[in-house]
């Protein structure tokens, strides 16, 4: 029978204990984002298409685990401590550790061929097996925690700031600590101190998922039995590319991403190649942390108010208005240029803060249309959508690179290359967030209205089971 654990109410507790969640993937995720691919080329010298190599394998990979997990999640008994929660107990040691032994500068003397099997061996248990499968219930956790639409994008702001704070720590103290200047005065990576801060951040991560499980409650219990009578692969599938609202919310999310990753890709070129002035690069990458501290005081009240769909898509329309100004101006002052995306990261960052939520908002419809409920299989889905967005978005910016004629042996850019920068970095994004907003109005069907019926028709069921 589905029953509602009335333990205790839902509150700050739950709240700050999901940001942690975020915090443990994040000590993991990022720095691996970030900096995994400086480990294998500076300090185990294999090529960066090598690499990329590796990346694209785990991609096909994760079509498969990502999915999997999700069925997994979906069709298993519910354990005593819950159906989600269950698995940050059972796989934080296996994510951190494995996440650790990615990271062993101890085998840059080995042969390129023990590296090589190494690198795939760890990699690919680390990212498509280990962390799948304790990604994969958290973001699926949030629908259990509460059923209340002002609850779970709480959960998704909280979720939203914990990726904030864990990408600043990382971007901050990282560098810090790997690299160390030579006798010439180059800056050199340290392959020993870098195996000391992946063990650091992986204990940290225990820590991170330890400090989620023991501060969350799931109080939406559905067993097993009443998930739904087709509860198959194939009718699961079906019933996810029959939701209008899951494939409208992956390609605002894809785009989302596409926009996103672009400009921080491009940035690096813009304020070395055109603001000449890389040291500002550091300022304008920490205006993130105040900027989603700023939307996570107001998401809340606004998207209650106004509803989730309808906020997004005026944050992202913002953003893009902003970026169109930015573009138009064609500035060559730093203090304008910063100031203006000040302002459209606030609604960029809006939209990241709800993205959470609209998940378990797309869970509850398609469990309203279909009479099952698949939150795993819905999430392992927009997981594996998000990275190959992730993925197609690290090769946009280098063909668009090629295609203004970026020259990275040349000394200074020529003044066509260095305009080209700067409408990559302003135009594209302006352009991809309208589109965003654009599928958020006309695609994306749950609206305020739509999801307060959903949940109050889920609310009969369960009440009447």
């Amino acid at each position: 029978m589905s029953e509602k654990n009335e333990a205790r109410p839902f509150g700050a507790r739950d709240k700050w204990g999901y940001l942690f969640g975020d915090f443990g993937n994040d000590f993991t995720f990022i720095f691996a984002s970030s900096y995994l691919m400086v480990f294998y080329t500076k300090v185990w010298g294999i090529s960066a298409k090598t690499v990329g190599i590796l990346f694209l394998v785990s991609r096909c990979v994760d079509a498969f685990t990502d999915i999997g997990m999700g069925r997994i999640v979906d069709s298993i008994e519910t354990a005593k401590d819950g159906r989600f929660r269950c698995w940050l107990r059972r796989m934080c040691g296996p994510v951190a550790l494995t996440s650790f032994l990615m990271y062993q500068s101890g085998l840059a003397g080995a042969s390129m061929t023990v590296k090589l099997i190494y690198m795939f061996v760890t990699y690919i248990l680390w990212g498509s097996i280990f962390y799948t499968s304790i990604n994969i219930p958290y973001g699926s956790m949030a629908s259990a925690i509460s059923e209340e639409p002002k609850d779970r994008a709480a959960l998704s702001v909280y979720r939203s700031l914990g990726a904030i704070f864990a990408a600043t720590f990382i971007s901050v103290v990282t560098p810090l600590i790997i690299y160390y200047t030579d006798v010439n005065g180059n800056q050199v990576v340290s392959g020993r101190n870098f195996t000391i801060l992946a063990g650091v951040f992986s204990i940290a991560a225990i820590i991170c998922y330890l400090l989620c499980y023991a501060m969350t409650t799931e109080r939406v219990q559905i067993e097993k039995k009443e998930r739904g009578e087709n509860t198959g692969l194939g009718a699961a599938v079906k019933g996810i590319f029959t939701s209008r609202a899951l494939m409208s919310v992956i390609l605002a999310a894809i785009l989302l991403l596409l926009a996103t990753l672009m400009s921080q890709g491009i940035n690096t070129y813009l304020f070395a190649d055109y603001f000449k002035d890389t040291k500002a690069l550091a300022l304008f990458s920490l205006l993130n942390l105040p900027s989603g501290i700023i939307v996570a005081v107001v998401s809340g009240k606004i998207s209650t108010r106004y509803g989730k769909k309808e906020s997004a898509a005026i944050g992202c329309f913002l953003a893009g208005i902003i970026y169109l100004i930015i573009y138009f101006l064609h500035t060559k002052s730093l203090a304008v240029f910063i100031t203006l995306s000040f302002f459209a990261m606030l609604g960029m960052n809006y939209f990241n803060m709800l993205i959470w939520a609209l998940i378990t908002d797309v869970i509850d419809d398609k469990e309203v249309r279909t009479h099952s409920r698949d939150d795993g299989t819905v999430y392992g889905f927009y997981s594996f959508a998000r990275k190959v967005g992730q993925a197609l978005a690290g090769g946009v910016s280098g063909f668009a690179l090629s295609a203004i004629g970026y020259d990275s042996l040349a000394a200074a850019q020529t003044a066509e290359v260095q305009g080209g920068i700067y409408g990559i970095a302003t135009l594209f994004p302006g352009i991809v967030y309208i589109l965003v907003g654009l599928v958020m109005i006309f695609l994306y069907p749950l609206s305020k209205k739509i999801v307060i019926q959903n949940t109050e028709e889920l609310k009969r069921r369960r009440e009447e089971t």
